[in-house]
């Protein structure tokens, strides 16, 4: 790989189910640089939600926009982010009530979610019922299966002109609905046939379109993307990656480095700085195996104020963080690096809501011990000698460990 970019480049990785303290871990990268970084969105969508709280107790769950906002970074959505012009509205006017109007610029090839994809997820998830896959109901998975058919696809650049969105809306809910919904096994029944056929619904979703327009600036690839210190914010973990995960309980993208990579080829940068999150225990919000799984919380104080519970996900569950997991997730993802050179660390969160002795499995058993003994585990089973731990909240909870590995 040519290398022509010298400002760094950092990418934040979740190790687990999602939910692994990526927002922090951003937001600690982007406190480095300030108004010079640039928060890359590099996969998933609107259903991602990273909290960050601000030392002065500003707090906001990302879902769009890029985490290393509130110390002022811009937010650029690359090509294999999901955008959602219904969601971002509210996300932006949120965040102006906390003194924070971030600069977002959008790969004008990335995708964009139609109501419909939404109501096809969520049709698809109620009729499920017991069988539920997981899904957030956002229509992330939704948006990829239809882009898939060109009579149906549009892309952000495919918001420009709203009398060829009208029409292609419209083309997508008497043609794609239908026969997407059967091929679902879903049943359209009167008051969902009334939902999908709503003008309301699709004029409302033109006017948003126009209004995500008004506030991101479309370019033309990653190439536009200046050479200062990026910071790719990827979204879910590398247990729900679409390749690596426990099909179907997986979301459609991939999670790790694959997209990161792509997107610095493309800007010709060849070194990387990876920080692979976890918790200190493991959570998983939504159906789909997890392993050593607890009845409730491992410790009781734990309050989690962003994954509450909703009708889609359902009650975040747990688990105990198993070391062999995590280090094979992380060194299967270390494989994709295809020539990039990259810098790996792990970060563990949540260490402060440890109540008495930290527990953990390691080689198949289960262990107890001192949350250092649990660190310096980790970073044996990793061979990470670098640690970043987090004892709070916010940035100001982060520190780095070093052990002899």
């Amino acid at each position: 790989m040519s290398a022509s970019r010298k400002a760094p480049v950092h990418a934040v990785i979740g190790a687990g189910y999602g939910d692994e303290g990526k927002g922090v871990a951003t937001d600690v990268l982007a406190a480095r640089y300030g108004s010079d970084a640039v928060v890359v969105r590099a996969n998933s969508g609107a259903q991602a939600g990273h909290t960050v709280t601000t030392p002065d107790g500003r707090r906001h769950v990302f879902h769009h926009v890029g985490s290393g906002s509130f110390a002022g970074a811009a937010t650029y959505l690359g090509r294999r982010f999901v955008s959602n012009p219904m969601l971002l509205g509210r996300e932006l006017r949120d965040l102006a009530l906390k003194d924070v109007r971030p600069c977002i610029h959008a790969d004008a090839r990335g995708l964009a979610t139609s109501p419909y994809d939404m109501m096809l997820n969520q049709f698809a998830e109620t009729d499920r019922a017991g069988g539920r896959h997981g899904s957030c109901g956002i229509g992330f998975g939704e948006t990829i299966e239809r882009n898939l058919v060109p009579g149906f696809a549009f892309d952000l650049d495919g918001l420009r002109d709203p009398e060829a969105l009208r029409t292609r809306l419209d083309r997508i809910r008497r043609l794609w609905v239908p026969e997407r919904a059967a091929r679902l096994g879903v049943a359209l029944d009167e008051e969902r046939l009334r939902l999908v056929a709503s003008d309301e619904i699709l004029e409302r979703y033109v006017a948003d379109a126009q209004d995500f327009l008004a506030s991101v600036d479309l370019v033309e690839g990653a190439a536009a993307l200046p050479d200062v210190p990026l910071i790719f914010e990827n979204a879910q973990g590398l247990l729900l990656d679409q390749d690596r995960g426990a099909f179907p309980f997986v979301t459609r993208s991939n999670t790790g480095l694959r997209n990161v990579v792509e997107t610095m080829r493309e800007i010709g940068a060849a070194r990387l700085d990876a920080v692979y999150a976890t918790r200190a225990y493991v959570t998983r919000h939504g159906a789909g195996p997890l392993a050593w799984e607890l009845r409730g919380q491992p410790w009781p104080g734990i309050v989690d104020r962003t994954n509450v519970p909703n009708p889609w996900q359902g009650t975040i569950r747990y688990g105990l963080l198993d070391l062999g997991v995590l280090a094979d997730a992380i060194r299967a993802d270390l494989g994709d690096a295809d020539g990039v050179v990259v810098e790996p660390r792990l970060a563990v969160g949540c260490l402060d809501q440890i109540e008495g002795a930290a527990r953990w499995v390691d080689d198949g058993e289960e262990r107890t011990g001192s949350a250092e003994s649990l660190l310096a585990a980790c970073s044996r089973r990793t061979g990470f000698q670098d640690l970043q731990v987090s004892r709070g909240p916010d940035r100001t909870s982060t520190s780095e460990t070093a052990f002899a590995v």
